[in-house]
């Protein structure tokens, strides 16, 4: 037999394996649903645990006081500037209120806290697209693990 038919064999199922689809990835382990409470007719989400803390990471936790139910809060560790202007964004978390107290973890990467710069913690709640309450900033003076207890909502000017 001539090289010929099997160099012509060999050239159709090359072009014939790069124009199939490529294999699609492995779909990534899906997140378990978050757990959900049903209050009157919406449906709030509860704070799903985040596992245990890697090496690499450090965490804010805490309970905010006196977020009403369906409240969107939005905590966010933040680098601040001599101006008190927020500069550099290191984590964020977002949580639904519940009416009670509401459990929150930040973590973030040690590395990227910036040493001898201002940083805080900063939060606000808002119902309805409109805000209603916020969190007098706490300074974070160092890129540890921290419990920071009960930290208290306050209504917004």
């Amino acid at each position: 037999m001539s090289s010929r038919p099997l160099l012509a064999l060999a050239l159709i199922t090359l072009l014939a394996a790069c124009s199939s689809e490529a294999p699609k990835p492995a779909a990534p382990a899906a997140k378990p649903p978050a757990a959900t409470t049903a209050v009157g007719d919406k449906a709030l989400t509860a704070p799903v645990p985040l596992g245990p803390l890697p090496a690499y990471q450090r965490e804010l936790s805490g309970t905010l006081l006196g977020v009403p139910a369906g409240a969107e809060t939005e905590l966010a560790m933040l680098v601040i500037d001599s101006q008190d202007r927020p500069q550099k964004l290191l984590t964020s978390a977002k949580v639904i209120g519940n009416g009670k107290a509401l459990p929150f973890q930040l973590r973030f990467n040690p590395d990227a806290f910036p040493a001898g710069a201002r940083v805080e913690l900063r939060g606000r709640a808002s119902q309805s697209g409109q805000l209603i309450l916020h969190l007098t900033p706490v300074l974070i003076q160092q890129p540890t693990t921290q419990a920071l207890g009960q930290l208290q909502l306050l209504p917004a000017p």
